[in-house]
């Protein structure tokens, strides 16, 4: 762990209920860090060409342990009819109902959405209204999709999957879960901290699982048609090496639960 080997290791053991978006928030995206910044022009790009000659607006997306950030599903926003976030601890529920709420999400999401309308199907869309009218909370863990029939032909896993558990069985598993979510041929994103030891938010740290190019690649190699996996040189803080996201398609298997 970052701050010293604490007891907890599985994801049941970390202390969910006390994370603190706000200061989550704060920490990575009240000031936007060029990584995601990066990140959102990627996602913007692929979802770009994945979805050329679609009809607008012909998507369901899933944000699977969407957290206390937003642009993962802002950069969906143009393709879904609906959309869903999907999330475990009770303090981000509570923060992301706020921000689909009618009054419109935060402040701190402009300068991402100043990116993606880069591009003219973003632009083409007022994101505020869309995502009151569009998006859904769920209140669930990752592992509840496991074995279960609700698909979707987009979807994002933003650092989940290796940022909730020491347990190499866990990070497999949930990595299991989020692919078997998607319908075939879905476009999806997943971005993982590059050996990270763990991270603290607030007064509370959380675990994660070390993973680098080759165990993410070996992770969704069997779930997908086609797969890029970007290594962003770019650490944000102490006890990680940077980040990687993976760009890709699930193929026409569907896993066993």
């Amino acid at each position: 762990m970052e701050r010293g080997r604490v007891t907890m290791d599985r994801n049941a053991d970390a202390p969910w209920s006390k994370f603190d978006p706000e200061v989550y928030v704060d920490n990575n995206y009240r000031t936007p860090l060029e990584v995601d910044l990066l990140i959102v022009r990627l996602l913007r790009d692929y979802f770009t060409r994945c979805f050329e000659g679609a009809p607008p607006r012909s998507a369901r997306g899933i944000d699977v342990g969407a957290g206390a950030n937003l642009y993962p599903a802002l950069s969906m926003l143009p393709w879904c009819e609906k959309l869903l976030l999907l999330e475990y601890a009770r303090p981000n529920v509570e923060y992301l109902e706020k921000q689909v709420a009618p009054a419109g999400y935060d402040i701190a999401w402009d300068p991402f959405w100043d990116v993606l309308r880069e591009a003219p199907a973003y632009a083409a869309v007022e994101p505020r209204p869309l995502v009151a009218d569009i998006v859904r909370v769920e209140r669930g863990n990752l592992f509840d999709l496991e074995g279960g029939d609700r698909r979707w032909s987009l979807g994002t896993m933003f650092f989940v999957a290796d940022s909730m558990s020491e347990a190499p069985e866990e990070f497999h598993r949930g990595v299991r879960c989020f692919m078997n979510a998607l319908g075939e041929g879905a476009p999806f994103a997943a971005a993982f901290m590059k050996e990270s030891v763990g991270y603290r938010v607030g007064a509370h740290d959380y675990p994660a699982y070390r993973v680098n190019e080759e165990t993410v690649g070996q992770s969704l190699e069997p779930f997908t048609e086609e797969l890029e996996i970007h290594d962003l040189h770019h650490s944000v803080r102490p006890g990680h090496e940077g980040m990687l996201l993976a760009l890709g398609r699930r193929n026409k298997a569907i896993a066993a639960p």
